[in-house]
């Protein structure tokens, strides 16, 4: 039985359109009918472009009939989150005070995207100024996972997660600062890859000022998608380069390799949380997999992974009680502000003097984990080591504690900086979870070929979701 378009992989559905196989319009009007049965009750996207994508679909096509050269996304839907710009769209940040802002150009990844020749069907949602490990905010509401409408589909990505699950579009568009492509990822049953700095160009047209430096050194943007090809897909197009970024770095995305599969250091140290069973065992297939498949799987003992942790709340927390803040106490619900005090409790915040130095001290911890994985190009870690979590799970001080313990793996690697891959593996409790994979800065492929291994043995995870709405 033929699969329905939306339910396509984005390789497949760029395949299609330029073999003729089936046209743009009919690819759009699959994952807009998609999107009208599903998104009433999931609230991924919330700024539906459906007669923007249906004419973009119409001149997608006349290129086709007319043998123009094609990009590799050519009639390919995309979701963006509500945060980047997107000309001549409102970008809020989940922010009803933004509702006014209206972009007055592209950022590079859209623009990347474009030129590739996707088309964008909507935004996607996202929590306050995209500081929760959920997605919910006064402005559109709450998004829910279509695992479990109880369960979060986490944050602050959530929408592209939900939407990434649900079918509606192949590729979603998202960031990471803490984790909010490898949050909604996990919770969705979903893979992404959070590059490393200075790999995807990033840029606001529409903002007033420049991010901090913290900011600056950890966000980056990526996709999540269902399926860990369409991740490479996505990724090969959006590091391309855009001078707007002084940060990025225009390198291929694949140097090559010796023909040796990169070493593999496998760490499960929880950190004294009380890493679930279940994480446990999904941590070990993993291994198990990438063993099977020849790569060499040690068990290693790595520098501190709780030193960068502490300090991503210890400085991050200066920076944003001075960029944010302000932003929150005159627009931003009670609950958000409330959430930022439970972030400021976390970590003893340091002061101007440490805010200089633990950022220079930075350098010393990274030179740490460059070493280690000149020797591992590849480490095997938990990133959620507790199940999927309920909506409302941060709106407690114990709550937002428990999910940041358990999240150690995550803010970590954003405060060094390095590249790192999420994939699922198995249900646990009866939702998904999923590994990360760090690796070597500028390897993300490298990371992308071990998930694509793991993949391969567990199968694509929404399969099972869509199999339940039958």
């Amino acid at each position: 039985m033929t699969p329905p378009l939306w339910q396509l992989s984005a390789v497949e559905q760029a395949a299609g359109i330029h073999q003729g196989s089936f046209t743009a319009t009919a690819l759009v009007e699959s994952v807009l009918a998609r999107v009208a049965t599903r998104n009433s009750e999931l609230n991924a996207i919330v700024d539906l472009m459906d007669a923007e994508a249906l004419s973009a679909a119409e001149k997608a096509d006349a290129a086709v009939a007319n043998g123009e050269e094609l990009g590799p996304l050519h009639g390919v839907p995309v979701t963006i989150k509500v945060n980047v710009d997107v000309a001549g769209r409102p970008t809020t940040n989940g922010m009803a005070a933004f509702s006014e802002v209206i972009a007055p150009g592209n950022s590079p990844i859209v623009q990347n995207l474009l030129n590739a020749g996707a088309i964008i069907i909507g935004r996607s949602n996202t929590p306050e100024m995209s500081m929760r490990l959920t997605t919910d905010n006064p402005l559109y509401g709450r998004t829910r996972n279509p695992w479990n409408l109880t369960m979060s589909p986490g944050g602050s990505s959530g929408g592209a997660g939900a939407a990434a699950a649900a079918g509606f579009g192949a590729i979603h568009h998202g960031n990471d600062i803490a984790g909010s492509l490898r949050y909604p990822a996990t919770a969705c049953g979903v893979s992404t890859l959070k590059p490393g700095l200075g790999r995807v160009p990033a840029y606001l047209p529409s903002a007033k000022a420049e991010r901090g430096m913290l900011a600056q050194l950890m966000s980056v943007q990526g996709a999540i998608c269902r399926e860990v090809r369409d991740v490479r897909l996505a990724t090969e197009v959006l590091i391309k380069h855009d001078p707007r970024d002084p940060w990025h770095v225009p390198m291929p995305f694949s140097p090559g390799r010796d023909g040796e599969l990169p070493k593999v250091g496998y760490c499960r140290e929880p950190h004294g949380y009380p890493i679930h069973a279940g994480i446990v065992a999904n941590l070990d297939r993993a291994a198990a997999i990438l063993e099977a498949a020849d790569y060499q799987v040690e068990e290693i003992t790595t520098p501190s992974i709780a030193e960068p942790a502490k300090a991503w709340f210890q400085h991050t927390n200066f920076e944003m009680k001075r960029t944010l803040e302000p932003v929150f106490k005159e627009h931003g619900s009670p609950i958000i502000n409330q959430i930022f005090e439970c972030y400021y409790q976390l970590e003893e915040m340091v002061d101007a003097e440490g805010y200089l130095f633990g950022v220079a001290e930075r350098t010393h911890m990274v030179r740490e984990w460059n070493l280690l994985l000149a020797d591992y190009p590849l480490l095997l870690t938990p990133f959620l080591m507790r199940s999927a979590y309920a909506v409302d799970a941060d709106e407690t001080k114990d709550g937002v504690r428990d999910l940041f313990t358990s999240s150690i793996y995550s803010y970590a690697v954003n405060y060094l900086g390095m590249p790192a891959g999420n994939v699922p593996v198995d249900l646990v409790e009866d939702m998904p979870s999923g590994i990360q994979l760090i690796g070597q800065k500028w390897r993300e492929d490298l990371i992308l070929d071990a998930m694509q291994v793991i993949e391969d043995a567990t199968g694509v995870m929404t399969r099972q979701l869509w199999d339940r709405e039958n």
